[in-house]
């Protein structure tokens, strides 16, 4: 399984680009594999992302921006969503993988399964 994070490597918002960076430099912390898609530079990557984001998480104008991020062809989220997991401490179960012996959402599990 292979998380995708679309991003916009040249985006004008510096509140966007704050948004990959957090998003990047968690799943690195965490050494998460995951894929950067540019859809700045590629427009398949673009029309991809937009038809693969669920309506209801679309915005208004129906044109989701980055980050998003998936797990292969599943939509895990946008960046609030993420923000709200890591919060949470719920990013694996985000991104639909199983936490790894020894993490705090692993011990989580496994106590709420007790």
């Amino acid at each position: 399984m292979v998380i995708k994070v679309f991003l916009a490597s040249s985006s004008g918002s510096t509140a966007i680009k704050k948004k990959q960076q957090d998003v990047v430099g968690f799943l690195e912390a965490l050494k998460i594999d995951y894929t950067q898609l540019d859809i700045a530079s590629n427009e398949e990557n673009r029309m991809w992302m937009r038809e693969n984001v669920p309506g209801e998480k679309k915005p208004t104008n129906g044109i989701p921006l980055p980050p998003q991020i998936f797990n292969e062809e599943i939509y895990c989220g946008d960046y609030e969503t993420f923000f709200e997991a890591k919060e949470d401490n719920a990013v694996y179960e985000f991104l639909g993988l199983t936490p790894p012996p020894g993490s705090k959402e692993e011990e989580e599990q496994a106590s709420e399964e007790d």
